[in-house]
């Protein structure tokens, strides 16, 4: 593999994890709109929220688990 190549593996990797962090955080602010709503509508608009959120945040992790790299341990965590 060029080093090209690895350069692209590695800008796509921060980027997922980007994304995946992204997604994560929204998923966990559509749990707690949920939390905090009151009413029919709220509620309903809180679970497809949770519902989207959480279809994104589960299809950037079977991308990432396609990448068939080494994903390095991120010690800081999603932030």
């Amino acid at each position: 593999m060029d080093w090209s190549m690895q350069q692209s593996d590695q800008e796509e990797m921060i980027e997922l994890k980007e994304e995946i962090a992204d997604a994560l955080r929204e998923w966990e602010n559509a749990n707690r709109y949920f939390n905090y709503s009151i009413g029919k509508e709220q509620i309903d608009y809180a679970i497809f929220a949770i519902i989207s959120a959480e279809k994104r945040y589960s299809m950037l992790m079977s991308r990432a688990k396609r990448l068939h790299v080494e994903w390095p341990e991120w010690r800081e965590g999603f932030k």
